[in-house]
């Protein structure tokens, strides 16, 4: 399947390039307040929903699953690369990192708080994200939370669009296009950021995060039957 060589493709490269991607982005929530803020909230959120705990996946070096615990929450971090999980438990021996795919998470249904999916999608082939979301949805709790980060396309008339990226082939996305994906897969949306590049930015792509809670089932006779 074109997926499982994206995959593939994707998981060598970035073990290729694992030490040189950690030194450049560990630090990089410091300079970003925008996405520590909508972290935070995610975070919050997610503690009052399932287990409580929070998923990082596709968790890098885990800078990020690190800042969540730090926040009070408790998180782990699953990746593809191996090279990408063996730095990122030397950075955090106190917290989980295994190696995975969020095509098929080995987790199970409906128990965690929360799910975070930061830029970890945008090597996947549009076609095969519907699958990854039906995950994303099969392993939160009854009013746990999903918060996806991907780079925006220009305008509503390209709702998905390849472009360079330094590591794997890369996508963009329409915002709108990714939200109906969410509600396809029985996630709502229930807020959004939209940061805009700084001037000095090499790529003047829009960055976006999307928050979704995957909403209880509704209980017999709710409808009035």
């Amino acid at each position: 399947m074109v997926e499982h060589e994206a995959l593939r493709a994707t998981r060598q490269a970035y073990d290729d390039v694992a030490s040189t991607y950690a030194d450049l982005f560990r630090d990089s929530l410091r300079d970003l307040p925008l996405d520590r803020a909508i972290l935070n909230a995610f975070a919050e959120l997610s503690r009052a929903a399932g287990d409580g705990r929070v998923a990082d996946l596709g968790c890098g070096p885990g800078h990020v699953t690190a800042y969540l615990e730090e926040s009070g929450t408790s998180a782990f971090g699953i990746d593809a690369s191996p090279a990408m999980i063996e730095l990122a438990r030397r950075f955090s021996p106190g917290l989980r990192f295994d190696v995975g795919s969020m095509t098929a998470l080995d987790l199970p249904d409906g128990t965690l708080g929360g799910v975070l999916s930061r830029w970890s999608v945008i090597h996947t082939p549009p076609a095969g994200l519907p699958p990854i979301l039906a995950e994303f949805h099969r392993v939160l709790a009854p009013g746990g939370h999903l918060l996806i980060g991907f780079s925006a396309t220009d305008d509503a008339a390209h709702p998905t669009q390849e472009f360079a990226h330094k590591v794997a082939p890369a996508y963009r996305w329409w915002p709108d296009h990714l939200a109906a994906l969410l509600r396809a897969a029985g996630l709502t949306e229930v807020a959004r950021m939209v940061r805009e590049p700084e001037p000095t930015d090499p790529r003047q792509f829009q960055e976006v995060h999307l928050l979704a809670r995957k909403e209880p089932a509704a209980a017999p006779g709710a409808d009035g039957s």
